[in-house]
């Protein structure tokens, strides 16, 4: 497991950074706000946050890779926010592609850290913002299986 924290460190480096003059979108402030608590949810549970939004070069995409603590995992987490259920609960929202470009981003993690012999799970953190002072936190553990044409 040691190699991963060092995998982020070179990610963070090669991180573009963009200058925005134009403020982001209402949705995407909305999201990385549920990201936040999804974060400080999961600190609170016994994982590790190791890197945030991973978009490797290939494609696919994670929002967050964090190691659980408490059976020492790697986990490939989707977040999903929302202001209400009127559409239905957050983690409906992630169908078979978005599941699919998920395993795509953990595979490309995996394939950085030259496919070691570790677990690793997919987990979504749904948020719902009932209340700014406090969200509605659920975490779905092995929430999705890892698509059946990747080989690992």
């Amino acid at each position: 497991m040691a190699p991963a924290p060092s995998i982020a460190g070179l990610f963070n480096r090669w991180r573009k950074r963009k200058s925005r003059s134009k403020p982001l979108p209402h949705h995407v402030v909305f999201g990385q706000w549920g990201e936040r608590q999804a974060e400080k949810y999961l600190r609170r549970h016994g994982y590790r946050i190791l890197y945030r939004n991973f978009v490797p070069p290939g494609g696919g995409e994670v929002d967050l890779v964090c190691r659980d603590k408490n059976e020492d995992t790697l986990v490939f987490v989707e977040v999903k926010t929302r202001a209400s259920e009127e559409r239905g609960r957050p983690a409906d929202a992630v169908d078979y592609e978005k599941q699919r470009r998920v395993a795509r981003g953990a595979m490309a993690w995996l394939r950085l850290l030259n496919y070691p012999d570790i677990r690793f799970r997919f987990d979504i953190v749904e948020v719902l913002a009932t209340s700014e002072d406090a969200p509605e936190i659920t975490l779905i553990r092995n929430a999705f299986p890892l698509p059946e044409y990747y080989v690992y």
